[in-house]
């Protein structure tokens, strides 16, 4: 059984992520998962699971936070 990287389980149904660069790694959850490779918010902190807005080399979960660190014209990708 593998064992996950971030709590220690050991899982039967445990995963491995392939990162750039030849990384791997190995979780028992989405959640340990995203916990550990998740970008986070430079406003709000929150791990951005989805798309994210970026400006000037920061991520932010949403434009709110965006405009909120000062990107004034931050937007979200709306159709």
């Amino acid at each position: 059984m593998a064992k996950c990287e971030v709590c220690g389980n050991e899982y039967d149904k445990a995963f491995q992520l392939s990162m750039p660069g030849d990384q791997t790694h190995v979780f028992d959850s989405f959640e340990c998962a995203i916990h550990a490779l998740a970008p986070s918010c430079e406003h709000c902190g929150v791990k951005i699971v989805g798309h994210g807005v970026e400006e000037n080399s920061s991520i932010y979960c949403c434009a709110h936070c965006a405009r909120m660190a000062g990107a004034a014209e931050a937007q979200d990708r709306v159709s």
